[in-house]
């Protein structure tokens, strides 16, 4: 499990950012379909990965032996009753010029996530209708 975001030095951390809800959720759905931790290479953004764990999502540039660029932890997800709402989090900023990547890199990962997931699990069949009997009134 990657771990440098613990490590090293941040610029800035900025807590109570908020994740919009369609990113958690399809995280959260990845992670428990291919595994506790996903790593992605989003087009567009060179020499830039993504790692995506439980606990934090972490942009590394590969080039320089992974340095974190911008991670998201610390997830204000328990106890959280609507899926629909953004959750808070804490966002690290390790690069001068990491706020310019990460809405970039949010928009590519759900586009991967999406074509990862349906390659593992493709779309369910439709399920069957069963008919609406009413009871009498007695």
């Amino acid at each position: 499990m990657y771990s440098r975001h613990t490590e090293i030095p941040t610029l800035d951390v900025r807590p109570g950012w908020l994740v919009e809800a369609r990113y958690f959720n399809q995280v959260r759905r990845a992670l428990a379909r291919l595994g506790p931790e996903i790593r992605l290479s989003p087009s567009g953004l060179k020499q830039l990965d993504l790692i995506l764990q439980r606990d934090a999502w972490i942009v590394v540039n590969r080039v320089l032996n992974d340095m974190p660029v911008v991670a998201w932890t610390a997830f204000h997800s328990r106890g959280r009753r609507s899926l629909h709402r953004p959750v808070a989090c804490e966002l690290l900023l390790f690069h001068a010029m990491a706020s310019m990547v990460m809405n970039r890199t949010l928009s590519a990962m759900e586009a991967e996530l999406s074509a990862a997931i349906a390659e593992v699990a493709p779309p369910p069949s439709p399920g069957k209708v069963l008919p609406f009997h009413p009871r009498s009134c007695v």
